[in-house]
């Protein structure tokens, strides 16, 4: 019950104001782009568009990463929850749910778009959509867990990108090896993804306990 309180609760600040829809916007504004700057060859475009999109999935998780856990750490709310003794670890893995929810559902649709832009095949984009519907949780972890360390540094959107882009790269090569029907990367990004997710709450729950020391 505190676990979907705490969800839900993450996904209302996220969806107010349409800040979840920024990510989305992101996302497709890149896949508009970037036909322009590589020019209107059909094949170079299918050939690189699969890799442009989880690139610019990517970037999109990185874009709320400051409002995923700064304000709760500058509004006390982390340490209203530390005084209710709720596990700061549980509080981590309902953020990382809530991230998810907020922006992997509409980027998978928005992605069926950026496949028209760069003329991909119908069996491409369902390998683009099954490997961003396993490595979305990654991503969206691992920005969780790069928001609790950076919490409450000056700058710290530049410096979540320092720390966030390196370590998504596994994602980034795994999903985009796994669009060339490559089943052993599709199991690497599974594995990826399920290691971020299980281990960023706890990495999370750390470095909030050492910012309120």
């Amino acid at each position: 019950m505190r676990l979907t309180a705490l969800i839900r609760r993450d996904l209302r600040r996220a969806w107010r104001g349409g800040g979840a829809a920024w990510p989305v916007a992101f996302f497709l504004l890149v896949a508009c782009l970037f036909p322009f700057a590589v020019g209107p060859d059909a094949a170079l475009l299918a050939r690189i568009g699969g890799g442009v999109i989880w690139a610019a999935a990517l970037l999109a998780a990185l874009l709320p990463v400051e409002r995923l856990v700064g304000p709760d750490v500058e509004a006390g709310v982390i340490d209203q929850f530390a005084v209710r003794q709720l596990p700061l670890a549980l509080v981590g893995f309902a953020k990382t749910v809530a991230h998810w929810l907020g922006f992997a559902p509409p980027l998978m649709a928005a992605a069926v778009v950026a496949a028209g832009l760069f003329d991909l095949s119908a069996q491409t984009l369902l390998r683009v959509e099954i490997g961003l519907l396993i490595g979305t949780p990654g991503l969206a972890a691992l920005a969780v867990a790069t928001s609790a360390l950076v919490a409450g540094l000056r700058g710290s959107g530049a410096v979540a990108g320092l720390v966030m882009l390196p370590l998504a790269v596994p994602l980034l090569i795994f999903g985009a090896g796994s669009i060339d029907g490559g089943g052993g990367a599709l199991k690497l990004l599974a594995a990826v993804s399920l290691l971020l997710t299980a281990g960023a709450p706890w990495i999370a729950a750390a470095a909030i306990r050492a910012g309120m020391d």
